[in-house]
């Protein structure tokens, strides 16, 4: 297990999770900008938990991250970075939800799923470590500072990260499109659960498919023949994943 190194991560809403989860050493807010009550409330936060603030020239937040809306966050750490060894390691209760993002590139998408994933209670997020989105600041924003609470396993190979998983116990979903069982004509296997989600266009690997236990997809009622990967991946988990552990 490695620690990422240390960073920032810019808006509001993300540098509240950061400082919710422990992460902020200090927060940075541009000098001249228009208090509103939210402004205020995250300063008060950091406060409470003891955190730095400075006022600083907007062009010191312009180098630290993009589209940062007058506030950042330093992070001197952030959620520890899992290997393979790491994932296999974890300790997952009966009915534990992996997601798995199978050649997700845009930061995004991964930040979206991240936040849908974390919503949704997963245990942890499985990605690519090569031509797959990185946990940049970008990403870190779009999902609302998820990958700030969620633990990240980023592998080399996502059919061996699967076959660790199934080690564990767990089931392996994948959603594809092509698959003649919807959602909506079955329920989801019990216990232990990994959702799997390819890319946009090409979709799951072929020794990634062939890892899983069950393919399903999304009936499409209108005249869009899909949804994107990450809201594929929300209507998956708390139209069919979730459902099945409430009964």
């Amino acid at each position: 297990m490695s620690g990422s190194p240390s960073g920032a991560v810019g808006g509001r809403r993300a540098v509240a999770e950061a400082i919710r989860a422990g992460v902020a050493s200090e927060v940075l807010v541009a000098r001249g900008t228009r208090r509103t009550q939210g402004l205020d409330e995250l300063v008060a936060a950091a406060a409470a938990a003891h955190v730095p603030i400075r006022e600083v020239d907007r062009a010191r937040l312009d180098a630290l991250t993009p589209d940062h809306r007058g506030v950042v966050a330093v992070t001197a750490a952030r959620m520890p970075e899992l290997d393979e060894r790491g994932l296999a390691s974890m300790r997952f209760a009966d009915e534990a939800v992996v997601v798995v993002l199978d050649g997700i590139t845009d930061p995004q998408n991964l930040g979206a799923a991240a936040r849908s994933a974390e919503a949704a209670g997963a245990a942890a997020l499985v990605s690519r470590t090569r031509r797959a989105a990185k946990p940049t600041p970008a990403a870190v924003r779009a999902s609302a500072g998820a990958l700030l609470h969620l633990p990240h396993a980023r592998v080399a190979n996502i059919p061996r990260a699967l076959d660790r998983l199934k080690d564990l116990g767990f089931s392996v979903v994948g959603l594809d499109d092509a698959s003649p069982r919807t959602i909506e004509d079955g329920s989801c296997p019990p216990g232990r659960v990994a959702l799997v989600i390819g890319s946009e266009g090409a979709g799951m690997a072929r020794l990634t498919r062939a890892r899983c236990d069950l393919l399903v997809s999304i009936p499409m009622h209108g005249r869009v023949s899909s949804l994107n990967a990450s809201a594929s991946l929300a209507v998956a988990l708390f139209a069919y994943v979730l459902p099945s552990r409430e009964r």
